[in-house]
């Protein structure tokens, strides 16, 4: 697959974004040794997708967590939330691509790209709560109960990103997309 040279600007531009969103975040203690966060940077992964498909989409949000990674002492982390978040944009761009080109009015186009970020954030969630899980278990060594306690903890606040993600992605292309289209910065 090749790249123009203004693709490859968009999928940087998208990954500064999505870099830059990840630090705006609430962090939430769960107890037990353990804490989430709240953050907008699963919506600046989602948008990536809508506004550059699947495979850039996917490039953008796994290059821009990356970075977030390794520059807030996560390293050890970065190479899997790279592919978690390459996938999440990855499925949701592939669909709305795919799906949204064929739908004949605006309506139909709207309700492809919600499913479009919801089937992506629903793709993500499993990978973060299984690798969370085999973190708390494996590497944390907290027992059975505690870990499950701390799982039902993270799916709930992974369901509240992922609501806000998909509403916040949705109502930020809508809101852009005419000017991104005009500038011809998405041919």
């Amino acid at each position: 697959m090749r790249f123009s040279t203004k693709k490859i600007v968009l999928i940087a531009m998208f990954g500064a974004l999505v870099f830059v969103s990840n630090y705006i975040q609430f962090m939430i203690p769960l107890g037990v040794g353990g804490e989430t966060r709240i953050h907008l940077g699963n919506a600046f992964c989602l948008l990536s997708a809508f506004l550059l498909g699947g495979v850039g989409g996917g490039l953008a949000a796994g290059i821009g967590t990356l970075f977030f990674d390794l520059l807030t002492g996560n390293a050890v982390y970065a190479p899997f939330y790279m592919v978690f978040k390459f996938v999440l944009a990855f499925v949701c761009g592939m669909i709305s691509w795919s799906f949204g080109k064929k739908a004949n009015s605006a309506m139909k186009k709207k309700i492809i790209n919600l499913i479009a970020a919801t089937a992506g954030s629903l793709a993500y969630m499993p990978l973060h709560l299984t690798f969370k899980l085999i973190e708390d278990l494996q590497f944390k060594e907290i027992e059975m109960g505690a870990a499950l306690t701390l799982l039902g903890s993270r799916a709930v606040v992974s369901s509240i990103n992922a609501v806000i993600a998909v509403a916040f992605s949705v109502l930020l292309f809508y809101a852009i997309r005419n000017a991104a289209n005009s500038a011809k910065l998405l041919d």
